[in-house]
């Protein structure tokens, strides 16, 4: 018999996780790859899997523990040869779900999985009186997790059971709304970064003709790229001004990162956000880094994100203006990094351009963008550099 550790994957730097939930009990069977625990933090959560098919011997961090990378979660008893054999003979969990999992997206809970559902998300779904049964599960083999059931309830797009067929809001004016762990952690990172990082903000203008063009013309040829592939690529080029501005502040010195890995924030309604990476974007094309992009932004929003997904940003990107505010300023610094870029709404302004050396007033799509820096790391002659370079490359970005 031999004991076998689970034990907390790594994490991303200064992002605190817990213990969620436990989707097995002392005592109960588990086979190699099981969904185990669940661990949250204020961007994604994870199930950590079975490391060996056996028995879940001990739990050491329970729910609502600090779980740092590398903390010892619990322990498996590992099975026995001849179990281990029987193990394979029987079909698993996941061989009897093999044509369910052929088809892609999310899927509804079968009708008996109520005993795969973790106590987390039993006690959710009985608090708001919902029926798991409906709930679409993103988990593995398409299990209903706690981060489903949350979002149908922020949504209100799941019925109690025995409920008539359309469903209310659960939020009315008045009501208070209970903090989560999610919405704790944030507020908690946000606190720390501002009273450990002194923000400063600069503030320009740029013209999106040029991007506007650009995008209208590849549409035209059948490829489809968001203006945020486009920014993710201009703030990739201006690194090469001001390459601090992809550093973090450390006791002996200015580290600065050897890619340019570029987070950018992904609203989930009453959820927060979560900040997906672009990994070393400096070497990826603008299709490449639309493809990235669309594919983080899909998950993101279906809860699939893996932790590898959220780690190691140097730089980040808030699109603030989609949701249609013209300016923000700070905007709060993620911790270990040195600025953050901010897009302001996207819209038609009246400017003035020089035409065949005469001053002409002239109609362009036009957006704010902010620079907020760590100013123990970057100056204001950086900072300035650094918005000069993007605004140029967008506003001269070569036609196709």
């Amino acid at each position: 018999m031999t004991l076998i550790e689970v034990r907390v994957p790594d994490e991303q730097e200064g992002t605190k996780a817990v213990v969620r939930a436990w989707l097995k009990k002392v005592g109960e069977t588990v086979a190699k790859n099981d969904p185990l625990v669940e661990l949250e933090t204020d961007k994604v959560t994870q199930e950590v899997p079975a490391p060996a098919a056996g028995v879940l011997s001990e739990i050491l961090l329970d729910t609502d523990a600090e779980a740092v990378p590398g903390a010892l979660l619990g322990r498996i008893t590992d099975a026995s040869p001849a179990q281990a054999g029987a193990e394979e003979a029987k079909p698993s969990s996941a061989n009897s779900e093999k044509a369910a999992d052929a088809a892609p997206g999310p899927r509804a809970a079968p009708g008996n999985a109520e005993a795969r559902l973790s106590p987390s998300v039993r006690r959710a779904c009985l608090q708001h009186g919902i029926d798991a049964s409906r709930i679409p599960g993103t988990g593995r083999n398409g299990r209903v997790t706690r981060e489903d059931v949350d979002k149908a309830i922020a949504s209100a797009t799941v019925v109690s059971v025995g409920a008539p067929s359309t469903a209310q809001p659960r939020h009315f004016a008045g009501t208070d709304i209970p903090h989560d762990r999610m919405r704790r952690t944030i507020a908690d990172n946000m606190a720390r970064a501002v009273a450990d990082q002194p923000h400063v903000t600069a503030v320009f203008e740029a013209d999106f003709s040029a991007i506007a063009a650009h995008k209208a013309a590849l549409a035209a040829r059948g490829t489809k790229l968001s203006y945020t592939a486009y920014i993710v690529k201009a703030a990739a080029e201006a690194m090469a001004v001001a390459p601090a501005i992809n550093g973090r502040w450390e006791e002996d010195r200015i580290a600065i990162s050897p890619t340019i890995d570029v987070g950018v924030g992904t609203a989930l309604g009453e959820k927060g956000l979560v900040v997906p990476v672009v990994k070393d974007a400096g070497a990826l094309s603008l299709e490449q880094i639309g493809a990235k992009l669309d594919d983080l932004t899909r998950r993101a929003r279906e809860g699939r994100l893996d932790r590898a997904d959220v780690s190691g940003g140097s730089f980040t990107i808030s699109n603030h203006g989609v949701s249609g505010s013209l300016l923000a300023a700070p905007i709060i610094l993620h911790q270990g990094q040195a600025a953050i870029l901010g897009i302001g709404k996207l819209q038609k302004r009246v400017v003035v351009r020089e035409v065949g050396g005469q001053d002409a007033i002239q109609v362009r799509p036009m957006a704010y963008v902010t620079l907020t820096i760590d100013h123990r790391v970057v100056d204001g002659h950086q900072t300035n550099a650094w918005l000069s370079r993007f605004v140029e490359t967008l506003e001269n970005w070569p036609q196709a």
